[in-house]
């Protein structure tokens, strides 16, 4: 029996799980864990090893690949630890570095977080027919503005997350500019697929609106789980939003 807490962001959710039972097991375990109908049901797992304000976060998508990072389940993570704790700041170690988390709000199960992710990397890119942005924010994404949103986007997005012009996979987003300070984009996420946010894709839509479309450096984010914001002042990316913790429990595994 494995202990877990359950969190979400704006509907991407995430089980928290200590480091200490993933030894050789991590790929089967996030698997089954992640399992919608069979396990608990989640879009990754963060494992993790606390002590004071600092959490050390090894994320497993629902396939049981690790990824750099996830900006959701890092603040999915932060306010897990911020909780328990009674902390108004918590640094989280991920596979794309120190991501200082600062608590701008808390309730009993909801936190509002303003993450420092870092500074991204853009430039035009075409794949194929598509012309798009790639973008890195400690992982890779690719960005394709559109008009309206292709009814066969999934499908276009699972193509393109494993396309060999990106050879560690990519997130794939569908961005939509809504007006001068607001954006609404679909994701097609590496290793776990469609999902109804992401934070590390709110970044890369919004910084690729931002350098590429000439949009505003403080931009509301819309996703099909709900709304977050992305400020980039001077070299840093700055992610609000809120997470909430959801249930806890023991699964069998």
């Amino acid at each position: 029996m494995i202990p877990f807490v359950k969190a979400h962001a704006c509907g991407n959710d995430f089980l928290i799980v200590d480091e200490k039972y993933a030894s050789d097991r991590r790929v089967e375990l996030a698997r089954q864990f992640c399992a919608r109908h069979t396990g608990v049901g989640a879009d990754g797992v963060e494992w993790v090893e606390a002590s004071g304000d600092k959490v050390r976060a090894v994320l497993s998508n629902a396939d049981g690949s690790i990824a750099e990072i996830s900006g959701n389940g890092t603040r999915c993570v932060a306010a897990w630890w911020a909780l328990k704790n009674d902390l108004s700041e918590v640094n989280v170690e991920t596979g794309a570095g120190r991501k200082v988390c600062r608590i701008l709000q808390r309730g009993q199960q909801i936190v509002h977080i303003e993450t420092a992710m870092g500074t991204p990397v853009v430039d035009k890119f075409k794949v194929r027919d598509y012309d798009g942005v790639r973008v890195s924010i400690g992982n890779p994404h690719f960005v394709l503005f559109v008009d309206r949103f292709p009814e066969n986007w999934e499908e276009i997005g699972a193509r393109l997350t494993v396309d060999p012009a990106f050879p560690k996979g990519t997130n794939v987003e569908f961005v939509q500019i809504v007006d001068t300070n607001t954006i609404e984009f679909r994701i097609y996420e590496r290793g776990a697929g469609p999902t109804l946010s992401s934070g590390t894709g709110s970044c890369a839509s919004a910084a690729a609106a931002m350098a590429i479309r000439g949009m505003a450096r403080d931009l509301r984010v819309i996703a099909q789980g709900g709304e977050q914001h992305v400020r980039w002042k001077d070299d840093m990316v700055y992610l609000t939003g809120a997470a909430e913790i959801i249930a806890s429990g023991e699964a069998f595994l």
